[in-house]
């Protein structure tokens, strides 16, 4: 495996574990993370993390969790998934300190919610991306146009039509055969 490449996968697992990162101390009370010792990885997961062969017992234990799930989540993924990954990140790296931030922020309040609100959220983005382009411009426009009372009024109007689930239409007669 090139050089390249080796950084390439090193910098997905990085970002993969990026959210280990930026966790708060343990609540009291909660266990703390386990480590991970480095002969419980496979082959191909210490060949992807060889790097951090020397310092693995040094490193913090919920970072170890997150690259060896990382590892896990990379040798899982079919050659397309890696090559849609290797994009995401190439994207990634391309974006602006600031707006790298502010999506840091946004996965971690996405994180936070409860399992049931995160999963509105992805029903939501996929619904979102079933929409024509055009479609799709026009709602970004609304939103980035709308004042914070406007924006509330847009999501507490989604909210409701969520919850009144799909409007039924009352079947309509065939037209008549002439």
């Amino acid at each position: 495996m090139s050089n390249k490449w080796r950084a390439c996968i090193f910098a997905l697992l990085l970002l993969a574990a990026a959210p280990a990162f930026a966790q708060e101390a343990p609540a009291p009370g909660v266990n703390p993370p386990a480590p991970v010792a480095w002969s419980s990885l496979s082959p191909e997961q210490q060949k992807l993390l060889s790097r951090f062969g020397g310092q693995w017992d040094g490193l913090p234990p919920s970072r170890q969790q997150a690259l060896a799930h990382g590892t896990e989540r990379w040798l899982g993924m079919s050659a397309e998934q890696r090559d849609q990954a290797r994009e995401r990140f190439g994207r990634w790296q391309t974006l602006p300190s600031e707006e790298r931030h502010a999506l840091r922020n946004r996965w971690q309040k996405f994180q936070a919610l409860p399992p049931n609100e995160q999963a509105n959220v992805r029903e939501n983005f996929h619904k979102f991306q079933q929409l024509p382009p055009a479609r799709r411009q026009l709602l970004r426009e609304q939103w980035r146009t709308a004042n914070p009372t406007q924006r509330r009024q847009m999501v507490e109007h989604a909210r409701e039509a969520r919850q009144k689930g799909p409007v039924l239409r009352p079947p309509q007669a065939p037209p008549p055969h002439r």
